[in-house]
């Protein structure tokens, strides 16, 4: 069997899907599983065990007739049997209905005419349950398994090195992740959590926990909020993964995660970290499963800036 999944959206949608992906190969172990998702999300499946070919294609874009007509014709070049969609548009099911796929899976919608097996789009649970739920077309119907990633021997191998070189392996860290996308910033989306606040959360820490080193991760967009920071707090340690299996791997070896609604924060979920996440606009049913090991700090005004330092170090101390 030949799966494709058209998967649009971030890298956090990327991991949130895992467990659908997870399963699928679970039901359907002899599958090749394929998934087509924007350019900026094919790095996440460095940490996918379950997907064998990442197709790129900018679902955002501007894209002519020509361009839809290009990817149509690579999906039908690969006789794919089943295709699941995320996408809800009408354009969507026609485009499902072009490739040819005998079985076209998608949430009900204005486009659910063009496709075999429709199911309901349940939008208040967790984004994982939700996107599981696709698999009801095929008669599937277990619960959702947790997200899981599959994390690239190299990467740890990296880790390992990384933290001995900031002196930390033996002490273990607390790993802070405080900054955002840009497509985030270019939407307006409030995900920065300000630095002065971190400033408060990190002195605090380092009085009561002296011996516990503060690690904070510096991805590529990162810079600015990174280098404020390190003004700020001069003793802290900075850590730049190149990648997300090596972003995976110095996630998978923290004591506890500080971070705002964010990519890393569904990598920490992933492989089990205590994690401590802050929530301005975003709803965090939606984005946390329930669990005591990830605890959710929703900003009571839906502006990031308000979430108290004094709040967050009482949910630390709190346990």
């Amino acid at each position: 069997m030949r799966i494709v999944a058209l998967v649009p959206g971030g890298i956090g949608d990327q991991i949130l899907f895992f467990p659908t992906l997870d399963d699928l190969k679970h039901y359907y172990p002899n599958a090749q599983v394929d998934v087509v998702v924007e350019p900026r999300s094919k790095t996440a499946y460095r940490v996918s065990k379950s997907v064998h070919d990442v197709l790129a294609f900018d679902y955002k874009d501007r894209n002519s007739m020509a361009d839809w007509g290009n990817l149509i014709g690579t999906i039908r070049d690969r006789e794919y049997d089943v295709a699941i969609a995320l996408g809800q548009s009408a354009l969507v099911g026609v485009f499902l209905w072009l490739t040819g796929i005998p079985t076209r899976i998608g949430y009900k919608s204005k486009g659910s005419i063009f496709l075999t097996n429709s199911v309901p789009l349940k939008t208040e649970q967790y984004a994982a349950c939700m996107y599981h739920d696709l698999l009801q077309g095929l008669g599937i119907n277990s619960p959702t398994p947790e997200l899981a990633v599959n994390v690239p021997v190299p990467d740890i191998d990296w880790a390992t090195k990384e933290q001995q070189r900031l002196g930390i392996k033996e002490t273990g860290y607390v790993l802070i992740h405080g900054g955002s996308s840009a497509l985030a910033k270019t939407k307006g989306l409030d995900k920065v959590y300000p630095v002065a606040n971190w400033r408060q959360i990190i002195q605090d820490f380092q009085q009561k926990q002296p011996e516990m080193p503060i690690v904070v991760i510096q991805g590529p967009e990162d810079g600015e909020f990174v280098s404020s920071l390190k003004q700020s707090v001069p003793n802290i340690k900075i850590s730049s993964p190149d990648d997300i299996g090596k972003l995976t791997a110095m996630i998978a070896g923290a004591n506890l995660m500080l971070c705002t609604d964010s990519a890393p924060m569904h990598l920490s979920v992933a492989v089990q970290t205590y994690t401590i996440a802050l929530f301005g606009p975003t709803n965090p049913a939606k984005l946390l499963p329930t669990s005591d090991k990830f605890l959710a700090i929703k900003s009571s005004t839906g502006k990031m800036a308000d979430i108290s330092p004094q709040l967050v170090l009482e949910k630390i101390w709190g346990g």
